[in-house]
């Protein structure tokens, strides 16, 4: 199974989401070809309703906290309720450009 293949299956099951985006960005960074080091995360779920964005980011570290310690380097985090991602008209904020790196 892929990394990515992991963040989906531990996401989904920690969340159960309305919407769940994992995009791997590890090509937008000086990694070798067909790393697994960078995602992003868009999640929708009713779990975070009533919870700050600390919170939410923590609750998701939480359950990537294997991942995150030994396989991502880097990990954007979007979480939303439903209302929330309807006010964004379902659209997460683009990722910023590789300001570099050390290739590792």
């Amino acid at each position: 199974m892929t990394v990515q293949q992991t963040i989906e299956n531990k996401l989904s099951t920690g969340f159960t989401p309305i919407h769940l985006e994992v995009v791997n960005e590890s090509f937008m960074h000086n990694v070798p070809d067909g790393s697994e080091s960078h995602f992003k995360v868009v999640i929708v779920s009713d779990k975070f309703a009533g919870k700050r964005l600390i919170g939410r980011h923590r609750a998701v570290n939480q359950v990537l906290a294997d991942e995150l310690a030994n396989d991502i380097h880097a990990l954007a985090i979007h979480t939303y309720t439903e209302q929330e991602w309807h006010t964004l008209q379902q659209q997460a904020p683009d990722s910023p450009n590789c300001m570099g790196g050390s290739g590792k």
